[in-house]
């Protein structure tokens, strides 16, 4: 993240439409993110932000938990768990042989083979 902020973007507040704003520190319920659990984390993962910066992830963290919440309140235990909202099927059709080339077909019209086989020129400097 960015070490400084420009004057015009010091003016705007630190939050983003997907987020609410920030606690203050040590105000928060249990489970609330809060600006010092934010910079806490910040320095374990040696991450420097500036305190706009910090100000904004904490309210995008809160709206994060938030959300989790809301999912958690519906998620019951009548209600599957499910990883796509419709159900997945096997696309695969079965294996069937059909017409295909023969060696001399699939050779003839190759720029280099050695009768069997395409011959390629090497690669990444490797000699055979």
């Amino acid at each position: 993240m960015s070490t400084e902020t420009p004057p015009s973007e010091s003016a705007r507040p630190a939050t983003s439409a997907n987020s609410r704003p920030a606690k203050a520190d040590g105000d928060g319920a249990p489970g609330e993110i809060t600006s010092a659990q934010v910079e806490h984390l910040a320095g374990l993962a040696r991450i420097k932000l500036t305190p706009e910066e910090i100000t904004k992830l904490t309210g995008e963290l809160v709206a994060i938990v938030d959300n989790v919440a809301k999912v958690t309140e519906v998620a019951t235990p009548d209600v599957p768990a499910t990883s796509h909202p419709i159900p997945l099927q096997n696309v695969f059709r079965d294996d069937v042989v059909g017409v295909t080339l023969t060696q001399e077909q699939a050779l003839s019209g190759a720029p280099e083979h050695d009768g069997s086989r395409f011959r390629v020129s090497a690669i990444l400097g490797e000699e055979q």
